[in-house]
């Protein structure tokens, strides 16, 4: 059904339902928000999207438009000297007890209040008083709370409870004492917080950040003693470029490259690899469980978050869970073992970078069962914004940098191993492995399986059978701990059967992981970042000369030098893992 609708004083048939919001977007029109996510966060509460409506003849009236339904006949305003003046008193409020140190921020210039008091010319000391104090909240490995710096628009709260149904914060006291923060005043590093980083994500200003572990970089580059490597995660390529500009979707590799070698890494090479070592010990795990009656369903172990999820939610299906670590844990443990043995060099003198699209992993890289050379098997994780900063920092000129490709030996990672970073794309991975052992011959193409890239049914995750020889595999996939959460209730009442489970901590995989450029709400709530950059990792698939982890050469190298075969003592002295029964 729809309604006719006039919006500043022209003519528009919109969607009976939508909201003013909304429909002023079918309009081309943008009305500021800031408390504002779209299915996320839709509360009305920073009064920012305030709008004078008319309806059935009466007086005008300010509404908020992200929450006010569209009615016919409606008449909307959008932009009066009214709604104008009442949107800088709400943002002149918003700053009267926020700290504005914006120089030293780390949104500086992508703070949304930044802009929008840039927009409205507000005078940041117009309301005068007192202001509230709180202390850093810095317990956390990954994610750094400062609450002198919120502004109670709740996005982060909402992110993590309704998105990702785990709500470990929520907002405390009342009234001017309200503030964000755990359950009986608890430190972030206290209370079962998986560390995704999505609070972050959905943050519009500085109050939320990743702990910034850049300084131990350059210091470990300025080192002579050290050699430090770096490798970097799929989605990343997807993502830098929009710390550059770019738009959303962007493959940014061959210059990300470059500009990683400029700032000093004494190598520079592709977790792709390590995802197609991933794909050959979990597949054979998989395989092996089936044959020989271990436990079932195996579920992926490549996203940090997931398991610590796991661990605080679930913990009896830790047990579930493939052994094999993370492609980033498996690079680092590679590099402190078969690279420095091979090379000569104390693994103590070897400082391993990991760039990542994610939080989780800085609280992964200080987990027990990660030093397979007796040295932690990543010294450092950093973000997709971090690895931006760093280059921006260097005075780089990114956009103007030629490409340039990863360095020997590590360059090699096949179409498999790229699809890691969206959702569905490890189940796919193992399975085109899987099925080539399990039928002993090579496909005749690889094995695609659209029906699991995106989640999204129902129940929110998605299943499928796949017969391969006399062997029937059926498989579910999940993204966010929402989603994850009902898989597993399914499982444990029986009504999902499966052998094999993927698990991604954050919606839609590492494409949208905690540690992604900062992108405002007017783009979130329209563009689907997920797909787009996902969309990058699928066509590097399509068009890699080498599309099943098995045929890469450098992995085989790897086996032939070292591992041996897949799943040996070597491989699980090197490449496994344990986990913990943590609870709540």
């Amino acid at each position: 059904m729809e309604v006719n609708v006039k919006i500043n004083g022209r003519d528009y048939v919109v969607e009976k339902g939508m909201t003013v919001l909304e429909a002023a977007r079918v309009a081309k029109i943008d009305i500021p928000t800031l408390c504002y996510l779209k299915d996320i966060n839709e509360i009305g509460a920073c009064r920012l999207c305030l709008v004078e409506v008319s309806e059935g003849g009466k007086p005008y009236r300010m509404v908020t438009a992200c929450v006010y339904p569209v009615s016919e006949g409606m008449s909307i305003l959008t932009n009066t000297p009214k709604i104008n003046a009442a949107r800088k008193t709400n943002l002149e409020l918003l700053l009267s007890n926020h700290e504005k140190k914006c120089l030293t921020c780390v949104r500086s210039t992508t703070c949304e209040l930044q802009k929008l008091c840039n927009d409205y010319g507000v005078d940041e000391d117009y309301f005068k008083g007192e202001r509230k104090h709180y202390e850093l909240d810095a317990t956390s490995p990954a994610i750094i709370r400062d609450n002198n710096k919120c502004i109670l628009c709740r996005r982060c709260v909402a992110a993590c409870k309704t998105m990702q149904d785990i709500g470990v914060i929520g907002a405390n006291d009342r009234g001017f004492d309200t503030h964000i923060g755990c359950a009986f005043e608890k430190n972030l590093g206290d209370v079962a917080c998986v560390n995704c980083g999505q609070c972050i994500v959905a943050c519009p200003v500085g109050a939320l950040y990743e702990r910034d572990d850049t300084d131990k970089v350059r210091e470990a580059i300025a080192d002579p003693n050290k050699k430090v490597y770096i490798c970097t995660a799929p989605s990343v390529r997807a993502q830098i470029g929009e710390c550059f500009g770019y738009a959303p979707g962007t493959d940014a590799e061959g210059k990300m490259v470059a500009a990683l070698k400029m700032l000093g890494f004494d190598g520079v090479f592709d977790m792709n690899l390590t995802a197609d070592l991933t794909i050959i010990e979990e597949a054979n795990e998989l395989i092996g469980r089936i044959q020989n009656g271990g436990k079932l369903p195996m579920i992926t172990s490549c996203s940090p978050g997931w398991i610590k999820y796991c661990e605080h939610y679930f913990p009896d299906f830790t047990e579930n869970l493939s052994t094999c670590k993370s492609p980033q844990q498996m690079f680092g443990a590679v590099m402190k073992t078969y690279f420095a043995e091979k090379n000569g060099i104390d693994p103590k003198d070897i400082f391993f970078v990991s760039a990542i699209p994610c939080t989780a992993k800085k609280f992964e890289v200080g987990r027990d069962g990660q030093s397979a050379s007796g040295y932690p098997d990543v010294d450092v994780a950093v973000t997709t914004r971090e690895v931006g900063r760093m280059i921006e920092k260097a005075g780089i000129d990114f956009r103007a940098l030629d490409d340039e490709p990863f360095d020997k030996p590590f360059d090699i990672g096949s179409g498999a191993g790229a699809i890691f970073g969206a959702t569905g794309g490890v189940m796919e991975a193992a399975l085109r492995y899987a099925a080539e052992i399990i039928l002993g011959k090579p496909l005749e193409k690889p094995l695609e399986t659209p029906e699991i890239r995106r989640h999204g049914n129902d129940n929110g995750y998605r299943t499928a059978e796949y017969k391969v020889g006399e062997m029937t595999v059926k498989v579910a996939v999940a993204s966010g701990t929402k989603n994850a959460k009902q898989l597993l209730k399914d499982v444990q009442s029986g009504k999902l059967d499966v052998q094999f489970i993927e698990i991604m901590c954050c919606p839609g995989g590492c494409v949208n992981g905690g540690g992604q450029p900062y992108q405002p709400a007017s783009v979130r709530n329209t563009v689907d970042l997920r797909a787009l950059r996902a969309a990058v990792l699928y066509n590097d698939d399509i068009n890699c000369d080498i599309r099943e982890s098995q045929k890469n050469a450098a992995v085989k190298v790897l086996y032939d030098e070292y591992f041996g075969t897949p799943n040996s003592h070597k491989a699980h002295e090197v490449l496994h893992t344990h986990y913990v029964k943590r609870g709540l």
